[in-house]
């Protein structure tokens, strides 16, 4: 299925009750591209995210992941697909090997290739001396790495992170974020990073700008920025979000 983009979300929308959480959002991730889902706190980030992982299902429109329908393809699409919620969900009196070696047998890894992909990504991500440690002594920056570890071990193709630096401070912030964009790189993987920080987009990047519940720009950050006739990204997000100006999505 080479021809597929990475993802491609087609015309979904979804409410809560009666109050309409996405209205009629489309776009699509091209592979190997870092693209910044940008939104307040409220846009409907989080919601958007519990399609894509099929945790809800859409009340109109289509996922698809590298071909796959979400809906009726659901073990060819979610096999592709690795996810770091905005919630933490390791368990805490676990040690970071226990909470791994779970997560792989889930997967249905052997265990000696289990044990050699978690040796990999820990050493990638500096924490190999933490594998015995059990999880609630580690510092939330930690916690963070070694869920970027599990969500890496079934070697997916497309990464949803949300809000993976939220309680962070900064400088584990900005580690985080630069290890992410290498992972990218190196392992040549799709990546769509969820935050209402600005200063998490970077030149480079692309970018879907959400605001209450409706995709209102995307593209790459230049063009959204030319395209709102400002002068950086934080401008062109803050006169997005203020006039609510829907522009076309690319």
């Amino acid at each position: 299925m080479s021809e597929f983009p990475a993802l491609h979300v087609d015309t979904i929308s979804f409410n809560y009750g009666k109050q309409p959480a996405l209205k009629d959002l489309s776009f699509h991730l091209e592979r190997g591209n870092f693209t910044v889902l940008l939104g307040q706190n409220g846009a409907g980030k989080t919601t958007l995210i519990s399609l894509i992982t099929r945790l809800y299902n859409p009340h109109a429109g289509s996922i698809h992941i590298y071909g796959y329908d979400i809906r009726f393809q659901s073990a060819e699409a979610l096999k592709r697909l690795g996810v770091v919620f905005q919630q933490r969900t390791l368990d805490m009196d676990l040690t970071v090997r226990q909470n791994l070696m779970y997560f792989t047998s889930l997967h249905g890894l052997e265990r000696d290739q289990a044990k050699l992909r978690i040796a990999l990504e820990l050493e990638r991500l500096g924490l190999a001396e933490r594998i015995n440690e059990k999880v609630r002594k580690l510092s939330g920056g930690l916690i963070r790495r070694v869920e970027i570890v599990r969500a890496l071990l079934h070697q997916p193709q497309l990464m949803i992170l949300d809000e993976p630096t939220a309680g962070l401070d900064h400088s584990s912030r900005q580690a985080i974020i630069e290890h992410v964009r290498n992972l990218c790189k190196v392992k040549e993987l799709t990546l769509l990073w969820a935050t209402h920080l600005i200063d998490e987009v970077a030149p480079a990047d692309q970018v879907l700008i959400l605001h209450h519940g409706e995709l209102i720009a995307g593209g790459a950050v230049q063009e959204v920025i030319d395209r709102t006739g400002t002068e950086n990204i934080q401008e062109a997000f803050q006169k997005l979000i203020g006039i609510n100006n829907k522009l076309k999505i690319s």
